[in-house]
């Protein structure tokens, strides 16, 4: 089985994240590699007391600048590349689903 990786990151983040995502093994699609979505928005959170924010102080809403970054995973790196993104990100709990592909 084959997934899709959806990660919202900050937009300064976009680079190294996705750099750690390709060498896990992420973004091979056929004869090519390096593949992936991304568009931009704005997340919003409001740290709770005891969090340890990327942006923002306890008990007030923050909004930053955050880029959605899809990405082809295959199955057997599933793990591999999850661990990576983690990694990689600035938050203490990224927001990121996982979608099983349908078979080629």
């Amino acid at each position: 089985m084959n997934y899709k990786l959806i990660v919202f990151v900050p937009r300064s983040y976009l680079k190294p994240i996705s750099e750690a995502l390709f060498a896990a093994g992420a973004g091979r699609i056929g004869n090519y590699d390096h593949c992936m979505f991304y568009s931009d928005g704005i997340g919003t959170f409001r740290p709770l007391k005891g969090a340890r924010p990327y942006k923002g102080k306890a008990g007030r809403l923050a909004k930053v600048k955050e880029d959605r970054l899809e990405i082809f995973v295959p199955g057997k790196i599933k793990n591999k590349v999850i661990a990576a993104m983690k990694k990689a990100h600035p938050y203490e709990s990224p927001a990121y689903d996982v979608i099983e592909l349908a078979p080629n």
